[in-house]
């Protein structure tokens, strides 16, 4: 399968998905899958993370990664799970560090200017952008990309189905990352048919 970059950049909407029960991963998948999606972000929020890893780590159909990764031993217990690439909140350097070592694509979050230099000059060109909403949306978006053309933003955080054609057609805009097709509520309930129509949606936006 293509590189988490290439897969990123052809899809343009990133699930963030946080678990309560293992288990429900698989039709999640399915279900994500069928919409058009094969790149999933499995957030290290609860304790369903790295078991939901470990049962989609052999599905050569997904690219399944792992999201909140905090520090270096979040990026081991992924990687040894079966993630396919990584996604932090901010920018770490231990964890990006750790991240290299373990030859896994990571995309850090930042949320300032300041946070986005950095990333520049530790060799990223393409970041996480969090929290989208609270920090100005498509607004904040527009005013970064003016001081650095060549960064590529991953807004998330906020982002919903109202607002997600204006943050793509950006053009420093890689990609969206948002959890509204996939909240957790819909997950518990088994509720496959509203899950893939939002993904549907999703993906034709």
């Amino acid at each position: 399968m293509t590189g988490f970059p290439d897969v990123l950049a052809e899809q343009r909407v990133l699930p963030v998905i946080v678990l309560d029960d293992h288990a429900a991963v698989r039709p999640l998948a399915d279900t994500l899958l069928r919409a058009g999606m094969r790149c999933l972000e499995i957030t290290l929020r609860t304790a369903a993370a790295i078991p939901a890893l470990e049962l989609l780590r052999d599905d050569e159909r997904l690219l399944v990664g792992a999201g909140s990764i905090l520090d270096a031993a979040d990026a081991d217990r992924a990687a040894a799970a079966g993630a396919r690439f990584l996604v932090s909140p901010g920018l770490h350097r231990g964890t990006l560090e750790r991240a290299r070592e373990l030859r896994l694509p990571v995309l850090p979050g930042v949320a300032t200017a300041s946070e986005l230099q950095a990333a520049r000059e530790l060799g990223f060109q393409t970041v996480k952008f969090f929290p989208a909403g609270p920090l100005g949306g498509v607004a904040a978006v527009r005013a970064l990309a003016g001081p650095f053309p060549t960064m590529r933003l991953v807004p998330t955080g906020g982002v919903g189905p109202d607002d997600v054609a204006a943050y793509l057609a950006e053009p420093s805009v890689a990609a969206v990352g948002g959890s509204w097709m996939v909240r957790p509520e819909l997950v518990r309930a088994q509720a496959w048919g509203k899950i893939g129509d939002l993904a549907r949606a999703a993906v034709a936006a």
